[in-house]
């Protein structure tokens, strides 16, 4: 049977939370009809976690396991998930447990009327300095290319396929993805998810690779939207006068 939406996680040494992971995920599509994938892709981990992602997969042959043989980052494992996977339908969330993969299912169904949802973290459960750093990226990017999302931090996002037309992958695209999208043309819609505490393992980001690297990323960023999709002005023969 095709599978019709796939749910992609990028992990880098997250060996204590593959498994509560893929269970969480199988609880929350316990009413889903339609098929689904659980892909998991290891950046390269330095621990157990490709071990635990052969565990998983053999509990659940939904469970699917990507590797990269050398450290690439959380882009490139984004979109090796993405271009790996089967699903018409898209869902992405961190690894870390922090977010809640029973918001996903809402999101899926909200597709029907739009083509991209992206979670809002509601009270955070992350450090003085991470929410810091959010803020300041956040004013940076909708004053450079002037799309207001509140939270393209949040990993925790449903969507199809087709809406990817256009992005092209580059190392920051996972931050950048709602604007992306937006900018293509697409339906898109921000709203709120549920935000956890990390249990086990620890964050691989400090000021630098989230707000240093987030804001040399937009630089780039920027100047494609600007300068390489400016808009055009087509006339339509079969409806102009």
């Amino acid at each position: 049977m095709p599978v019709e939406i796939s749910i992609v996680v990028p992990v880098f040494n997250e060996l204590d939370n593959i498994a509560p992971l893929a269970a969480e995920v199988a609880r929350s599509f316990a009413g889903e009809v339609r098929s689904w994938e659980l892909v998991l892709v290891d950046d390269a981990s330095t621990d157990a976690t490709w071990a635990e992602i052969l565990k998983a997969q053999a509990a659940d042959p939904r469970v699917r396991g990507l590797r990269h043989q050398s450290n690439r980052g959380q882009s490139a494992a984004v979109w090796t998930g993405i271009t790996g996977s089967e699903g018409s339908i898209l869902c992405t969330l961190d690894g870390d447990l922090q977010n809640n993969p029973a918001d996903l299912p809402r999101m899926i169904a909200m597709l029907d009327t739009l083509d991209f949802v992206s979670g809002r973290r509601t009270e955070r459960q992350d450090s003085w300095v991470r929410k810091m750093s959010s803020s300041v990226a956040r004013a940076a990017r909708t004053w450079a290319l002037g799309h207001d999302f509140a939270d393209t931090g949040c990993a925790l996002r449903a969507f199809k396929r087709s809406a990817l037309q256009g992005v092209f992958p580059f190392n920051g695209v996972h931050r950048f993805l709602p604007i992306l999208v937006a900018a293509g043309g697409n339906r898109c819609l921000e709203i709120p998810v549920s935000h956890r505490p990390r249990v086990a393992g620890v964050s691989k980001y400090g000021v630098w690779n989230r707000l240093g690297r987030g804001i040399y990323d937009l630089i780039g960023v920027g100047w494609c939207l600007r300068r390489r999709l400016a808009p055009v002005a087509v006339v339509d023969s079969r409806v102009a006068r």
